[in-house]
């Protein structure tokens, strides 16, 4: 395990002195690429309620961690209609594909008990992140909620979706991130 972590910090630092930026216009030309080193502690949340507060800036820095990995991000509110009819489809994306993707929610514009009751609610199996101002939506370059955005392994947005998803659409932006050779549907 020790080896494993040494391993993918090693690969934090190379990725971090070889990607420049992060690819696809997912952030405003004049924000520099934040540098991560290997001393520096996951930004990712280990436990789904634990919530912790992020600005743009930090929450480049966790997608910058999260290279090698696909990622859908979703921004969200609990106070949000369309939020609360994407949440099922969502999760069960999540725990299908979980094991092969990285979700990250970001909870936006709320309060933490909010939060944190709507994915008690939902049984969302992924974690948030907690954004009260909307400044990582903003620095994305999108507007209003929910947003579903799609990252492929190597931090390039492939596609968002904008407004609440649909499991079509979710399993569509999935496939489109998975590498190659595990882009096959489960059987029914």
């Amino acid at each position: 395990m020790r080896a494993m972590t040494r391993r993918r910090s090693l690969a934090l630092v190379v990725l971090a002195l070889i990607v420049p930026s992060c690819s696809g216009g997912s952030t405003p030309a004049d924000t520099p690429t934040p540098a991560i080193n290997a001393t520096e502690a996951a930004l990712l949340p280990v436990t789904t309620g634990a919530l912790p507060e992020m600005d743009f800036q930090r929450f480049q820095k966790l997608l910058l961690q999260l290279r090698g990995t696909p990622v859908v991000v979703n921004i969200w509110g609990s106070w949000c209609g369309p939020c609360r009819a994407e949440a099922p489809h969502l999760a069960s994306a999540a725990r299908t594909y979980g094991d092969r993707v990285q979700f990250v929610g970001v909870d936006i514009l709320d309060r933490v008990d909010a939060a944190r009751s709507f994915m008690r609610e939902f049984e969302i199996p992924y974690p948030s992140v907690f954004d009260p101002t909307g400044g990582i939506r903003s620095g994305l370059g999108f507007v209003g909620q929910p947003i579903t955005i799609f990252y492929d392994a190597n931090g390039k947005m492939v596609s968002a979706i904008p407004g609440p998803s649909q499991p079509s659409e979710l399993l569509q932006g999935i496939l489109r991130i998975l590498p190659p050779q595990t882009s096959t549907s489960p059987s029914s």
